[in-house]
């Protein structure tokens, strides 16, 4: 297993995510999105696996302005614009080779054990 946890220090959720895996002993790598953020061969590999750029914005993400913005924006500009703010995606999201999760979803990582 190659576990990478994308996430935050304040999210709640991403700090779930690590003791989880944590307690289960299994290593992962964790990700901070304000000091390094997702590449784009990782953000297109992570779209494949939820089902696309849509699932992974946080609707109820603080930065309003740019979740908005990303209704309205063309499809083609969408991927730029949230690689240059991932405080808008919805975090955890949680990889293990091509399989992807976002969100916490401890009943799919249980699987991968």
């Amino acid at each position: 297993m190659n576990i990478q946890i994308f996430g935050t220090k304040k999210s709640a959720d991403a700090r779930k995510a690590e003791r989880f895996f944590k307690e289960r002993g299994i290593k992962f790598q964790y990700v901070d999105l304000k000091e390094k953020g997702l590449s784009k061969g990782e953000l297109m590999s992570v779209m494949q696996a939820v089902g696309g750029l849509d699932r992974l914005i946080d609707e109820k993400a603080k930065d309003q302005e740019t979740v908005t913005l990303l209704r309205y924006i063309a499809e083609e500009d969408k991927l730029e614009k949230v690689l240059e703010n991932p405080q808008v995606l919805v975090q955890p999201i949680v990889r293990n080779g091509r399989k992807a999760t976002v969100g916490y979803q401890p009943d799919v990582w249980k699987e991968w054990e």
